[in-house]
């Protein structure tokens, strides 16, 4: 099966997705209209897509549900501009549903979260309709890139940065 979620930057959410279950990850586009966009058009805001990640999963060895609790833990649900440094409308959030049953998971866990948190909730849920594979590069970016990654990682704010690993003002 296939699910599809934008999470901002995509670099920094596909590793979260390398669990047991989830058989491929690819980075990409949603959510616009223009076909076969390119970065540098998705990343200036200039088709209506969002950054997003395609998940090859298998249904028996990781549930859907379990999915979504990695998506939920790995974003900023209450940034109405994107994630972390990175803002815009391609940055923002939203879970593109391919069945009634997955945008039933996904509207109860959103509901949940704004019920227990008392604040907006901004993840789009929205009808899956096309899939736009991001160029090589971008693919395993963390792999091929692990320092690099691990710069966007603590620069993005996504993850904290030990006290003997920063960086002088100088």
């Amino acid at each position: 099966m296939k699910a599809y979620f934008a999470g901002g930057c995509f670099w920094c959410v596909t590793p979260v997705y390398k669990v047991y279950g989830v058989d491929r990850v690819v980075s990409g586009y949603s959510g616009g209209t223009e076909e076969n966009p390119a970065y540098e058009d998705v990343k200036h805001q200039k088709t209506g897509h969002r950054e997003t990640v395609m998940l090859e999963y298998d249904p028996a060895r990781v549930s859907y549900e379990r999915l979504l609790d990695i998506y939920f833990a790995n974003v900023d649900p209450f940034d109405p501009e994107g994630q972390f440094i990175d803002k815009g409308h391609s940055y923002t959030l939203a879970i593109y549903y391919t069945s009634e049953a997955e945008k039933q998971l996904a509207a109860e866990r959103i509901r949940r979260l704004k019920e227990r948190s008392g604040k907006e909730v901004y993840v789009a849920l929205e009808p899956f309709t096309a899939f736009y594979e991001a160029e090589d590069y971008h693919q395993d970016y963390y792999l091929k890139h692990p320092a690099e990654f691990e710069r966007e990682l603590i620069d993005s704010g996504r993850k904290k940065m030990k006290s003997t690993e920063r960086r002088s003002p100088c």
